[in-house]
């Protein structure tokens, strides 16, 4: 799952190449234990093992991948899912998802459930691919004339990234249509948004007032970015502006992110007191996250949604808005995971550790977090407010995916494609998204009409 991440970085100059990997690992541990001479000495083993495979292994050796190796095996010795080693192309990707932006062709894709084709989920509107007329339900079948078949979608997403200004070419199948249409693409800088709302308007904005429900905001945070709070705080303010009555805040299956932009999301909602505070390992205090007087969003009802994948930053909101009544919590228990991680760049840039240093607590005093023989009658996680408690999962889980997914995707009006005049008819996947049924978002709805006539009495 994804984990509060604190960006703290110890940067050094660059060290001279010759053996830098066997060094580097030297430097590594040395750096954990530096105060330990007996620890010092396990460093100089790492170095003298890793010299030893490199001049006796049978086959040769890439001195690059013989230190990530031993790198990835001493964090993995924590036994701590959140903690890691990142190699440079990982931490680009950690770096890009809290910056919300990359170079890219501006899609969103996905494997088919049932063919495992990658195909295109949705373009991003205004976005490189969009203009060059990608539409959702193209197959992507090559890119730069590699096969995507049987390519991960990690592999795939890697291949259509890259410098702004690159271009890159996809071998597209657009539905409907026999032959493949090979596309070239000048990448771009793509900014990627983590506050999204109930349905796309016609020119790939978001709508943010639920269907149906013309008083209630709808809005769901993805992830936890370096812009999620500011975007956060034009949607709500747009939607008072508007006489919004009640808001809803869905959280189910956010990962995470950035801590700081967990308690800046927080005070939008909260003018005082303790949001969240951080503890060391002996139980004393390293941080404490204390709301500002500002100006607040205060005037209205709310409900926060989490279900069993709501983890980490997305827990920090849900237990602090909680604790102090801001908002009602509903659907099921979150994750648990209550533990933050630092991202510490190691000398010469080559990678950096993920590393859990704190654990932290909700302004209530109590701990979020799982741990491994955590019972189920046990404190963790944030659970949904007595009478609001609605689990979901399995096919019904599956379904509400898919047809939020469907829901999701961009289809330009016949003869708004930039491109192409002979947009295919997608009344079928548009009835599959208006046929969903997501009762945790109907519990979510009812608490809040109720809340808005009780506010409306004289």
């Amino acid at each position: 799952m994804g984990n509060p991440l604190s960006r703290d970085s110890l940067g050094t100059d660059v060290m001279p190449r010759r053996n830098l990997f066997l060094l580097m690992a030297a430097a590594v541990v040395s750096l954990l234990c530096y105060h330990n001479v007996q620890n010092n000495r396990y460093g100089r083993v790492l170095v003298d093992a890793m010299e030893q495979i490199e001049l006796r292994y049978l086959e040769p050796i890439d001195q690059k991948k013989l230190f990530e190796g031993a790198m990835e095996g001493m964090v993995g010795r924590l036994d701590d899912p959140y903690s890691s080693f990142e190699s440079p192309e990982d931490l680009q990707r950690i770096n890009e998802a809290l910056d919300q932006q990359f170079g890219g062709v501006g899609i969103e894709v996905h494997l088919d459930d049932q063919t495992r084709q990658l195909t295109v989920a949705s373009p991003i509107a205004g976005g490189p691919a969009y203009e060059a007329g990608i539409r959702a339900g193209d197959r992507i079948l090559r890119i730069d004339g590699k096969s995507t078949q049987g390519l991960s979608l990690g592999d795939a997403v890697d291949l259509m990234r890259g410098k702004p200004g690159e271009p890159v070419n996809l071998s597209i199948q657009h539905e409907g249509e026999d032959e493949p249409l090979d596309v070239t693409i000048v990448r771009a800088m793509i900014h990627v948004d983590t506050v999204l709302g109930d349905r796309r308007n016609s020119d790939g904005s978001w709508d943010f007032f639920l269907e149906g429900h013309d008083r209630i905001g709808y809005v769901r945070v993805g992830g936890f970015g370096v812009n999620t709070a500011s975007e956060l705080r034009r949607t709500v303010q747009s939607l008072t502006d508007r006489a919004m009555q009640g808001l809803i805040l869905d959280l189910r299956d956010n990962p995470g992110g950035l801590l700081e932009a967990a308690v800046d999301v927080c005070n939008l909602f909260i003018d005082e007191g303790v949001i969240v505070t951080t503890r060391r390992r002996d139980g004393s205090i390293k941080n404490s996250y204390i709301a500002k007087p500002q100006d607040t969003f205060g005037d209205f009802p709310m409900a926060v949604l989490v279900n069993q994948y709501s983890a980490s930053a997305s827990e920090i909101v849900a237990a602090c808005l909680q604790d102090y009544g801001r908002a009602v919590v509903v659907g099921q228990r979150s994750w648990g995971k209550g533990t933050v991680q630092e991202v510490i760049g190691l000398e010469g840039e080559h990678g950096a550790l993920k590393l859990t240093t704190a654990s932290y607590w909700r302004p209530s005093g109590r701990n979020i977090h799982r741990r491994k023989d955590a019972a189920e009658d046990q404190q963790w996680g944030v659970t949904p407010d007595p009478e609001y408690e609605l689990t979901v999962e399995g096919k019904e889980l599956d379904d509400l995916r898919l047809g939020r997914r469907q829901r999701d995707v961009f289809r330009p009006a016949v003869g708004d494609q930039p491109s192409h005049d002979n947009d295919n008819d997608s009344n079928s996947d548009n009835n599959a998204a208006q046929s969903f049924v997501d009762p945790q978002l109907a519990e979510a709805v009812e608490y809040l009409e109720k809340a808005i006539a009780q506010r409306a009495k004289p």
